[in-house]
Parts: structure tokens; C-alpha cells; sequence
């Protein structure tokens, strides 16, 4: 193996580490490299903290060292002041050498500035090293700053015979219908705790009152998000608990208090994208959609889609409300039991 790529793949070991905790920003991990050892290496810890090229140069106990080392890095150094100085400058003032990077960032505050800025400092620049698993890495930062939008998961659970749930009356409200196991609900939380938001429609508000938080797993609670067009949702729902933030999208504003924000959308043009739209200006990059099976086939139809988590449960209905429907080969596949996970990618994004 090219110790380019041995070194890249320890980058981007490390920036795993920062899953979690480093959103909205991408996960970066470093190493600095001298005669094939490492001596050093860092990566970026929590939002707003130093990055991962700060930590990496700090580790190393010898800063002499630095002026004959190689540094690796997963994503391009910045080139801006954001929350913290530019990781280039740092860089050049080190006198490193060679800096090897997987992949260009997208930002457009940098975006190719930081590889100038080294180039013309007199640094030896290699780019695009494991240039693909880097930028799957940070898949979700990739789309929000290329499409404009969140990077978005479709998720449902559906029985053996391609139900999501049955035909319920009123009576039936207030409890979710549970398909899969207590193992696939536990993933369904870890999934959640690496998104920044969850979506749903009124029907699935009214019908499973969920409560759309973390139980069981650990991290930071997701944004809910629900549509409300028509204002038909009651304050006693989960939803308005206060337990995490909550925005509901409505045509009018709420007659009364409300234990959330609420967004005001006219029902004219794509609410879809102007939600989309919504979420970007609030620097949300990832987007769980988990409403009833008419809001997600809207999306397939749409092609607004990243990634679909489909659970599939042993138990079957006979008859129902039918799962969506769409066209694509699933790239991951996970059972818990008596319960499957299959995750698709959306072709368009894997021919790219």
C-alpha cells in the first residue's frame, strides 16, 4: 500500500472520532508523518473547537520536527477566520514541507483557496488521495454545500407483505404501530442522534404521537420538524413537550401559545423545496424524513432523496396502507434478529 493512502486511511480513522460532536462542521482528522512514522496527529473534536490540523501539530513534542515532516489531512485546510484562524496559516508558519489532502472542500470560503494559498507559500501539495472515501466520509456536508440543501434520509419501517401500518379509525390514534424489534428501534435512535433534524407529516403526528428524541442512544436531540398545514394538531401532542426544539410549518400563524417555532409557508409552489430552503438557511445538513407514505413517496417522486433506510419486520398485515415504492439497489443491508435493515443510495448520487 501507498503510505499516502496508509496515512489517509488513519485520517480519516481519526475523524470518525468526531461523529456527533462536530456538526454542522465536516469530521477532519490529521497526521503528521516524518521517515514512514507517525509523530504526530489530532482531529476536530467539537464544533467550534480547534481543528483537526491545530491538534495535530500541537501533539507533536519536537516542533523542529515540522519543517521536515509530511501533514495529512482528510479535507482541505481552510483559508478563512471562521470560529477559528486559518488552518493554512498555521501551516506555512510551521514551515511543513508537504501536505497531502483527500479531498478539495467545498465551501466556498474555501474551495481551492487554502491549496493556493499553501502552493504559493512554496508547500508541496498532493490532492485527491482516497479522494472518494473522503468525501463519503463527509457525505452530508458535501450536499449541503453543492445542493443547497440538507442531505436527506427517507426512513420507514414496513411488515413482510409491504404494509406500514393498518387501517386505523380515531380510535386508533395515539400509538405507534410497531413492526420492527426493540434491536432495529435502538438503531433507528443511533441514526438519529447523527442527523441535525427529523421530519413528519400531521397524519403521522395524529396517528403515532411520537416523540421524535433520542431514548436510546446518546447525543444531541434532532430538530423536529412537522408539517401542519391546516393547524390540525392539539398541544397535548409529544410533539409540544419542550423536550427538544420543535418547528411546525403552517399556511397561518397559530391562534394561540405553542411550545415550538412556527414557520409560516404559503401551500403555493413546492413546500418541499421551500422547506428544503428553510433548513439551509438555518445550517441544517441533515434531514431524517419520517413521515406517513404519502409525504415520502413525494419525495421519490421529487428525486429529493440521498439515502433510504427501509426496516422490514417479520410480521405481515394482510392488508393496509402500502409502503412506498421506488427503484433502487440497496448497498447495505443489517439484521437485528427477526428484523432487516436495507439502505439504498439514490443512483443519481452514486453515478456522480
Amino acid at each position: 500500500m501507498h503510505n499516502h493512502q496508509k496515512y489517509m486511511r488513519r485520517c480519516l480513522d481519526l475523524a470518525k472520532l468526531g461523529e456527533r460532536r462536530v456538526a454542522p462542521n465536516p469530521m477532519v482528522g490529521s497526521v503528521i508523518a516524518l521517515n514512514d512514522k507517525i509523530i504526530g496527529e489530532g482531529f476536530h473534536q467539537f464544533f467550534g473547537g480547534p481543528h483537526a490540523e491545530v491538534n495535530a501539530i500541537n501533539s507533536v513534542k519536537d516542533q523542529k520536527l515540522l519543517t521536515e515532516s509530511t501533514l495529512y489531512v482528510n479535507l482541505e485546510p481552510c483559508a478563512h477566520f471562521g470560529k477559528t484562524p486559518p488552518c493554512s496559516d498555521l501551516i506555512i508558519e510551521k514551515q511543513i514541507p508537504n501536505v497531502v489532502i483527500g479531498t478539495i472542500d467545498p465551501f466556498a470560503k474555501v474551495a481551492g483557496r487554502g491549496i493556493e494559498k499553501l502552493r504559493n507559500a512554496g508547500c508541496n501539495v498532493i490532492v485527491d488521495v482516497l479522494k472518494e472515501k473522503c468525501i463519503e466520509l463527509n457525505r452530508r456536508f458535501f450536499t449541503f454545500h453543492k445542493e443547497r440543501r440538507p442531505y436527506i434520509i427517507l426512513k420507514w419501517a414496513e411488515t413482510s407483505d409491504g404494509f406500514v401500518d393498518f387501517e386505523r379509525t380515531t380510535t386508533d390514534f395515539g400509538m405507534p404501530t410497531w413492526i420492527t424489534n426493540e434491536m432495529a428501534r435502538i438503531a433507528v435512535h443511533k441514526q438519529r442522534s447523527t442527523e441535525m433534524a427529523i421530519f413528519i407529516g400531521t397524519e403521522t403526528a395524529l396517528h403515532d404521537n411520537p416523540s421524535l428524541t433520542l431514548r436510546d442512544w446518546y447525543g444531541k436531540q434532532p430538530l423536529r420538524i412537522v408539517a401542519d398545514r391546516n393547524q390540525r394538531l392539539h398541544n397535548e401532542l409529544k410533539l409540544f413537550d419542550g423536550s427538544a426544539e420543535t418547528i411546525t410549518i403552517t399556511s397561518e400563524k397559530y391562534s394561540g401559545d405553542r411550545n415550538c417555532t412556527n414557520v409560516i409557508m404559503q401551500p403555493n409552489g413546492n413546500v418541499i423545496e421551500k422547506m428544503l430552503a428553510y433548513l439551509y438557511e438555518k445550517d441544517v445538513q441533515s434531514v431524517i424524513v419520517e413521515g406517513g407514505p404519502t409525504m415520502l413517496q413525494s419525495f421519490i417522486d421529487a428525486n429529493l432523496w440521498d439515502e433510504t433506510h427501509r426496516y422490514i419486520g417479520q410480521i405481515s398485515f394482510g392488508k393496509g396502507i402500502k409502503a412506498p415504492t421506488f427503484n433502487a439497489s440497496h448497498v447495505k443491508f443489517d439484521r437485528f434478529y427477526n428484523s432487516e435493515l436495507r439502505i439504498y443510495r439514490n443512483e443519481r448520487l452514486l453515478s456522480e
